[in-house]
């Protein structure tokens, strides 16, 4: 569990009582739509199963609009018009979205959203925790313990357990009155806003890891040891498991887990021989190792010319002379917002701002996280600290991409 974090007990915030409504028929989503549509915020959370399968199988959908709790069976309706009322909703609570708008990406067919408001940025903005989870947020924050065993149970049996109805109607029933009190605690810090943008940006990010070309795939795979030939394999390889795993609606790690996929870029074997020496199952093995074998014997014939550009290289070097300065700032410009420092600079960002001094990128090639309210202030004292050791931020990349051969 996440560290337990002190929040004070709103007084005399009690959870309303609203009616709890089964959606199983067109009549009675149709219904649910009209009060979607009069509404200004509504509360969110889905069930799902994804054990066996690459899509998500949507199992429920849990709905708060403020004057009742609805189950929707989604595997019974055509959702079309409910995805679109959402979408034009003003505000949409969720806590812990990703896997959430995952879905609601992929059966909606929608641009990234932009009403969203995900609690848990929220409470990352107060506590400096970033995965504190829902039933310890209820508790710290409304004082109420809540039962999570059914989380990990089967969502598509009907009907649904006692336990498993409970379960589903306190993931929503608590976010109104979890999200009154967070906001009212951002508002009186000046930080609301600040999660505002947070949760847009999760939504966008979200979106656009959902549509990413499977010949992109390889970039979430990357190590900074390998080298071009190796990134040529990874590319190759990551392509085809996800074009695979697509086409047979089976998980990517069905066919090669990331384990595996290491052990065959490190080794790069051609023969299944050499292949079955390394961590791939041997149900993938039986299934697929000709494919991969024959994959790897093309890329290890492929002439020098022939391989992929080089993406960015990663800073990879231990001399970071800018590091003190630079957590010197993040400390102070922490301290001024009361925004924590981990919200205010990503790993990747920073690799990205030291990537553009290295290339002497203007200021348009910032991160998206960069370009809103963190802006100002990246601007003005981080990239100009940053500037200060241009040769040695340049010294490090020189010496990664060395490292590739």
């Amino acid at each position: 569990m996440t560290d337990m974090f002190a929040f004070p007990k709103p007084p005399n915030r009690p959870i309303p009582t609203l009616p709890i409504r089964w959606v199983e028929t067109d009549d009675e989503l149709y219904a649910l739509i009209d009060e979607i549509d009069d509404v200004d915020v509504v509360a969110l959370d889905t069930e799902f199963v994804r054990r066996t399968t690459y899509y998500p199988i949507l199992a429920l959908v849990q709905v708060n609009t403020g004057k009742g709790i609805y189950l929707v069976d989604a595997p019974k309706l055509d959702l079309s018009e409910f995805w679109q009322a959402l979408s034009e909703v003003p505000t949409m609570l969720w806590y812990a979205c990703g896997e959430d708008l995952t879905i609601f990406y992929h059966l909606a067919k929608c641009p990234p959203l932009t009403n969203i408001i995900d609690i848990q940025i929220g409470i990352a903005y107060l506590t400096s925790l970033m995965q504190v989870g829902y039933a310890q947020a209820v508790f710290e924050v409304l004082g109420v313990t809540l039962d999570k065993a059914e989380s990990q149970s089967d969502w598509l049996v009907r009907p649904l357990s006692d336990n498993q109805q409970n379960y589903a109607i306190s993931d929503v029933q608590y976010l109104p009155t979890l999200y009154e009190v967070i906001k009212e605690t951002l508002v009186a810090k000046n930080l609301f806003d600040c999660v505002i943008e947070d949760s847009l940006l999760y939504a966008k990010e979200i979106h656009t890891a959902l549509h990413t070309p499977n010949e992109q795939v390889y970039l979430d795979y990357l190590d900074p040891k390998y080298n071009q030939r190796q990134i040529t394999l990874l590319q190759a390889l990551t392509s085809w498991r996800e074009r695979l795993a697509r086409v047979k609606n089976k998980p990517r790690t069905f066919i090669i887990d990331k384990q595996g996929l290491r052990d065959i870029i490190d080794t790069m074997p051609t023969t299944t021989k050499a292949l079955a020496n390394t961590s791939i199952n041997r149900n993938a093995l039986r299934r697929y190792g000709d494919d991969i074998v024959r994959i790897i014997k093309q890329v290890t014939s492929l002439p020098k010319e022939q391989l992929i550009t080089l993406p960015p290289p990663p800073y990879t070097s231990k001399n970071k002379p800018f590091k003190k300065e630079l957590s010197q700032a993040l400390a102070a410009h922490s301290q001024a917002t009361q925004i924590p420092e981990s919200l205010l600079m990503r790993g990747r960002w920073l690799n990205q701002l030291l990537y553009m001094i290295y290339q002497e990128l203007d200021d348009e090639h910032l991160p998206d996280g960069l370009k809103g309210y963190r802006h100002e202030w990246v601007i003005a004292h981080i990239l100009p600290l940053l500037r200060e050791y241009k040769e040695q931020i340049a010294d490090g990349f020189i010496l990664g991409n060395n490292q590739r051969g």
